[in-house]
C-alpha cells in the first residue's frame, strides 16, 4: 500500500489574538532585533499515512486536521501531501 508524507500547518485565524506571538516579538526587540512588525506562532504536524490512493489519504488527513489537529473555531490549517517513493520509506 502506498505511503504518503503529510505536513499540516496550523495557525491562529487573523482575528484571534496571539499573546505568545506578541511576547516573542517583544523579546526579539529586547534582544536588539528591531523591525519585527508582526509575529504569529503556529504549529506544524508531520506524519506518514498508509492509504490505497492519494484521494483517500487527502480525505483522511482533512478529517484529522478538522477534528483533531486544529481547533476550527480559532485556527486555520493547510495541508501538504506527497507520496513517498520506496527509497524514502524508513
Amino acid at each position: 500500500m502506498p505511503v504518503y508524507s503529510a505536513r499540516v500547518q496550523v495557525s491562529l485565524r487573523p482575528s484571534v489574538l496571539d499573546p505568545a506571538g506578541e511576547a516573542t516579538r517583544a523579546a526579539a526587540a529586547r534582544l536588539g532585533v528591531d523591525g519585527v512588525r508582526r509575529l504569529r506562532i503556529g504549529k506544524a504536524i508531520e506524519l506518514e499515512l498508509e492509504a490505497p490512493d492519494q484521494a483517500t489519504a487527502q480525505q483522511q488527513l482533512e478529517l484529522l486536521s478538522d477534528r483533531l489537529l486544529a481547533n476550527p473555531v480559532i485556527e486555520n490549517w493547510s495541508l501538504d501531501l506527497t507520496e513517498l517513493s520506496a527509497g524514502e520509506l524508513a
